[in-house]
Order: structure tokens, then C-alpha cells, then sequence
């Protein structure tokens, strides 16, 4: 199969690695266990991250973003997900979702009224499908929206959200019409501060500790008729587009963790001694890290492919569901082998590589698990 792209890298590509990468060392590098210890989610990091144009990287620079392309994006995902997984995995949300959403499905009104608020980071973004009863099976979601004169009155809850709570503009995924019906679902986009829209728990996880999981609860919540994204009964097919590109988000959020864990793993090897040697001089530990060197690279090429194609306007499911598939797997499998070749210190919170492991994790469920990806690809490759 043919692709456009290309392997040079772009000189604004390595610019915007540069200055991501040196964004992350002095911001966020010595933080990162405070925050994650304390689920502190720093919301001052993203303002920065906002100037700097990096919460609306993907947003036309006539609505005050950077108005880059998926390989800028990715690049910008992956130099601060190398630094920390939660931080990554935020920006990637607002990005991609929240952002991506109404980029791609907004009228003109609509984008001139949030996305320069999204763009600066001005206002954080979250976005609302998943239920506690429907994870993957979307189509029977709870949360109503009924219309009432110029108003939609809606009510349920949604829950793994990221910036839930925090958050100043969601856009929700709400039922107009049947269960189980694809045209039943409406995108609404609903902003903090509406009465009836509010913040639940606050989910306490095993990794991502500092990017801010919570429900968000819809009590007769009014919202004006004009904040509907496209037609009533278009916003599952909107969500599913949606998901192609955070798919994208999702492969270079583990890529950033991947690399992470391995530079941590490299470096170490090559210090720690035994019998008098590096421990990278023994073949059990070069093996491990040749392989994790190889994985990483063909992950990357994946998700350098489907952004290719997302950028091109082609049609990218399959890519992007392999590419989300494969990079997290490899981001799982090269964070606890760090922590393997790290030993007894990889066990520790004095190093960083537990924290890989932890946040690894989350890349093989979120935003479609593993299984869902297979599905995906399976269906794509069969048809």
C-alpha cells in the first residue's frame, strides 16, 4: 500500500520537538512523582502549554491555534509523554477529543465561540461518551437529551472522563432517539457553570495520576438548542471519526511512554555494574533492550503511516487501529522490562521506570481496549 509519507523529518517537526522537549525537563520532569503521588492535576501546565500553542495544535491558526498537522501532533504527544504519561495523556485529550470534535463538526458560529478559548487553553476541554453500564457498547447509552422549546434538557451521568471536573467546555455524547440505534445519538457541547451540569467522583487509578478522571452528572441540565454539533442524530458517527484521530493520540501517547521507559532502561544498563561490566555487556539484558529498541521503531512507523493518511484525508481506520493496538502493547511490554532490568531500584519510587509501568497500562484500554482494536481491524481487513 502506498503512502505519502515521507522519512525526512521536517525542520518544524524538529523544532517542535526541541522546544517540547525542553517544555517538559524544566516544567514538568521534577514534579512528576509529587503530582502523581498527590493526583495533583496542574492546571497552570497547560496554560503554558497553551501559549507555547500546544492545546491547539491541530486548530486552524484563523481560531488561534498552531495549525499543524498529525505528525506535529504526534511529535508534541510523544516528547511529553517520554517526561509523564498524565500530562501526555491530557493534552492529548484536549486535543484530539474535546478540540478534535469541534473542529471537525462545528459550524463557523460554533468554532469562532470555543475553539480560540480551547486553542489558548484559556478553557480545558473534556469529552463525554462513556457510561458506567456502556463502555464499548456506546450505542446504549443512559444520559437523555430531550428537546424543550430552544432548549435540550439533558440527564445521566458519564464517567471516565478526563478533566470532568476541571474541565470549562464538554462536548456530550447524549441519546435523541432509540436505544441501540446509531442514528439515536446527538453531540451537545455544554459548558461549566450551566445549572444541572455537575462534577461526581473523582476515580483513584492505579496509574495517570495526574491527569483528572472523573464522572459528570446532568441534573435537568439546559442547554440552548445551538450548542447541537451537526443534525440531531449524527453524533455517533461524529464520536466514531472522533476516535480515528484520538486513536492517533492514544499509538503516540505509548510511543512517548515506550521511549520513556527504554532511554531510562538504556541509560541505566550502562552504568549499573556488576562482576565488574555493565550489565548492558550481558547478552539477557542487551537482548531485552534490542528488542524494546525494535518495537519502538515499528510502532512508530504505524502511527507515522495513520497520520499520513489522517492528514491526506484518507481513509485510516485499519491504520489507526493498528497502530493504537500495537504501540500500546509495545508501551506495556518495554515499561516492565525497564523495571526488569532496573531490578530491585525498578520496584521503587526513586526511579522513574514504576511509573512507566503504572501508566503503561491505561494505553491498552482507553479510547477502545486492545480487544476492541482487534475487532476493528478484523472487520476492516475482512471487508
Amino acid at each position: 500500500m502506498h503512502t505519502g509519507f515521507s522519512f525526512e523529518i521536517a525542520e518544524n517537526q524538529d523544532m517542535i520537538r526541541k522546544m517540547v522537549s525542553d517544555f517538559a525537563e524544566k516544567n514538568i520532569r521534577q514534579n512528576v512523582m509529587e503530582w502523581d503521588e498527590a493526583q495533583h492535576f496542574p492546571v497552570e501546565i497547560f496554560k503554558q502549554l497553551g501559549e507555547l500553542g500546544l492545546m491547539g495544535v491541530l486548530v486552524p491558526e484563523e481560531y488561534g491555534g498552531s495549525g499543524f498537522g498529525y505528525q506535529e501532533y504526534v511529535d508534541v504527544i510523544v516528547e511529553v509523554a517520554k517526561v509523564c504519561g498524565s500530562i501526555g495523556l491530557s493534552v492529548a485529550a484536549h486535543n484530539s477529543l474535546c478540540t478534535g470534535h469541534i473542529l471537525a463538526f462545528a459550524n463557523e458560529a460554533q468554532k469562532q465561540k470555543w475553539l480560540p478559548k480551547l486553542a489558548s487553553a484559556e478553557w480545558i476541554g473534556a469529552w463525554g461518551l462513556t457510561e458506567a453500564n456502556t463502555g464499548s457498547d456506546a450505542l446504549r447509552m443512559r444520559t437523555t437529551a430531550v428537546l424543550d422549546g430552544d432548549e435540550y434538557v439533558i440527564n445521566g451521568a458519564k464517567n471516565w472522563i478526563t478533566h470532568g471536573k476541571s474541565g470549562d467546555v464538554a462536548v456530550v455524547m447524549v441519546r435523541t432517539g432509540e436505544a441501540g440505534s446509531s442514528k439515536g445519538i446527538s453531540a451537545i457541547v455544554v459548558e461549566r457553570g450551566t445549572p444541572g451540569f455537575t462534577a461526581g467522583k473523582k476515580e483513584n487509578k492505579l496509574g495517570m495520576r495526574a491527569s483528572e478522571t472523573t464522572e459528570m452528572i446532568f441534573d435537568n441540565c439546559r442547554v440552548p438548542k445551538e450548542n447541537l454539533l451537526g443534525n440531531e442524530g449524527d453524533g455517533f458517527k461524529q464520536a466514531m471519526k472522533v476516535l480515528d484521530g484520538g486513536r492517533i493520540s492514544i499509538a503516540a501517547l505509548s510511543l512517548g511512554i515506550a521511549k520513556g521507559a527504554y532511554l531510562a532502561a538504556l541509560g541505566y544498563a550502562q552504568e549499573r555494574h556488576q562482576f565488574g561490566v555493565p550489565i548492558s555487556s550481558f547478552q539477557g539484558i542487551s537482548f531485552k533492550l534490542a528488542d524494546m529498541a525494535t518495537e519502538i521503531e515499528a510502532a512508530e512507523l504505524l502511527i507515522r503511516q495513520a497520520a499520513d493518511l489522517k492528514n491526506r484525508h484518507q481513509p485510516m481506520t485499519k491504520e489507526s487501529a493498528m497502530a493504537k493496538y500495537y504501540a500500546s502493547e509495545v508501551a506495556v511490554k518495554c515499561a516492565t522490562e525497564a523495571v526488569q532490568i532496573f531490578g530491585g531500584y525498578g520496584y521503587t519510587k526513586d526511579f522513574p521506570v514504576e511509573k512507566y509501568y503504572r501508566d503503561s497500562k491505561l494505553c491498552t484500554i482507553g479510547e477502545g481496549t486492545s480487544e476492541i482494536q482487534k475487532i476493528v481491524i478484523a472487520r476492516e481487513i475482512m471487508k
